[in-house]
């Protein structure tokens, strides 16, 4: 197979994010995987490698994705200005660089220069300095790419999505509905068959309440609207199950028996992922027409520029947008000539 480009944003400059990209490169048989393409400033990566003592890794600066070569770590300059690095720091630079580094990644992939990308973190204080006007990646993805977001933690077999992400826990139940959930878990059972290859993905759905609402002792949210939206969806053919219990589930290695695991909001799903892959996770935003990955860990100012930080998330990440894209292709190569219902019955 042909070795998939993948585009590369660089995240906040004062963080981890350079130091896990240089060292995932730093391993040459990467390169072996993929092409990958840094958008980034060469000065900045030269900064780092320097920081890391990294002596033999060579970049290859080019001025376009389709200049990119096999082989090579290609890095094209988003900015030639020479920036104030502060590692560990809040700063609107950081901020402005790591926005300036994401629309160019996002308009190739958009342009089909690349096959995917993967971003490393940005700091949301340093991005709103910088007036970057969205919560996080996700929600920028989705604005600026066709599709509806659907944020998935992933690693080998276990996968948490998000019915709700990044909102205040005194607005989730009101944010809850029915068609919401129904909407989530269609783009779920989707996303586990075109981008996963799972024929017949098998989907747990958790509670919001308490021992999902102990049959409305500590809630009515399951009997109002997730039960019926299980219901709904197994009528259209979709293998869902639930309300369960977020505590028991995770507790007693239910989740082992699903191909995936819908959460009602953010730390229900992360909290448990985290705490059994931390470190090798992997952010996907499935339900777009781009394939996006990320590592499942933060800017770690407490720790950037010491050469503490671990880049097995972010190979990960690489990884699955790797396979990710590779699947998106094969599920379209393996469709694209069956026919219609109606057409099959023309034929006759």
């Amino acid at each position: 197979m042909n070795k998939p480009k993948i585009g590369i944003s660089i995240g906040d400059i004062n963080g981890i994010g350079p130091e896990v990209v240089i060292k995932t490169f730093n391993d040459k048989r990467m390169l072996n995987q993929c092409t990958p393409i840094i958008y980034a400033s060469l000065k900045t990566l030269i900064h780092y490698k320097r920081v890391l003592n990294i002596d033999d890794l060579r970049f290859d600066k080019i001025s376009s994705a389709d200049q990119a070569k096999e082989g090579k770590i290609n890095v094209i300059n988003c900015w030639t200005e020479d920036v104030d690095i502060k590692m560990g720091e809040v700063t609107e630079t950081a901020g402005r660089m790591a926005h300036i580094s994401l629309d160019y990644c996002l308009n190739d992939i958009k342009e089909g220069k690349i096959d995917a990308m993967v971003t490393a973190p940005i700091h949301k204080k340093s991005m709103q300095l910088a007036s970057f006007p969205y919560p996080g990646h996700t929600e920028y993805l989705e604005k600026e790419s066709n599709g509806k977001a659907l944020m998935m933690l992933c690693h080998e077999s276990l996968r948490v999505a998000l019915v709700t992400t990044h909102i205040p826990v005194s607005e989730i139940a009101k944010s809850l509905d029915k068609k919401r959930i129904m909407a989530t878990i269609d783009r779920l059972h989707t996303s586990l068959k075109v981008d996963f290859g799972i024929e017949r993905p098998q989907i747990a759905v958790l509670g919001l309440n308490p021992h999902a609402g102990d049959q409305g002792v500590m809630g009515d949210d399951e009997a109002k609207y997730i039960v019926p939206a299980i219901k709904e969806v197994k009528r259209k053919g979709i293998f869902a199950f639930g309300p369960f219990a977020a505590d028991g589930f995770f507790g007693s290695s239910g989740y082992t028996k699903y191909d995936a695991i819908l959460a009602m909001y953010h730390d229900q799903g992360l909290v448990a992922f985290k705490s059994l892959s931390f470190g090798k996770g992997v952010n996907f935003s499935a339900g777009l027409d781009i394939v996006r990955t990320s590592p499942d860990h933060g800017t770690g100012f407490d720790i950037a520029g010491q050469n503490k930080a671990n880049e097995e998330s972010f190979r990960n990440a690489i990884y699955s947008a790797i396979d990710i894209s590779r699947n998106r292709t094969q599920y379209q190569e393996d469709h694209k000539n069956q026919l219609k219902p109606s057409s099959k019955r023309s034929e006759r």
